[in-house]
């Protein structure tokens, strides 16, 4: 699994990541308490069975840094040289544990870099499915990418 250089994409490339993930209670626990985030949600069985939710729900920031570690390796893996922004982060339903996830991407825009004429910009659209098919994570993702050398 290698990144592609700027020059090789095209807006509206798609990968479906081959990667997947069943996400476990173990992942939801070390990720949530390691980032200080003390919603009962995602720690407390007893307030999670009160809610609408009846359940523990994953932390959406894992959600999310999950779904864009599964894209690099098709994505940026050694051609990467900064993450320029993340935007319009949506979270439309939530992960449960147990729920298996997988990513898909999309090319939204490209440009060419104006302070760096080896490298360009990519935009991708990056999705994250559970295994109903449901959208549970989406964003845009822009990168500086390098060029093709040579």
């Amino acid at each position: 699994m290698a990144g592609r250089y700027f020059d090789e994409w095209q807006v509206g490339d798609r990968i479906e990541h081959e990667i997947r993930r069943t996400v476990t209670e173990t992942d939801n626990l070390l990720f949530t308490t390691m980032t200080h985030n003390p919603q009962p949600l995602h720690l407390d069985i007893e307030a999670a069975k009160a809610s609408e939710f009846g359940q523990i729900l994953v932390n959406g920031t894992f959600t999310f840094a999950l779904m864009v570690g599964l894209s690099v390796g098709d994505t940026t893996l050694g051609t990467l040289i900064a993450n320029l922004g993340y935007d319009k982060l949506a979270m439309p339903k939530p992960v449960a544990i147990g729920d298996t996830l997988r990513a898909t991407s999309e090319v939204a825009e490209l440009r060419e870099s104006k302070s760096r004429p080896t490298a360009g910009i990519v935009t991708w659209t990056h999705e994250m499915l559970n295994q109903r098919d449901e959208v549970v994570c989406r964003c845009l993702r822009s990168a500086l990418v390098q060029k093709r050398p040579g």
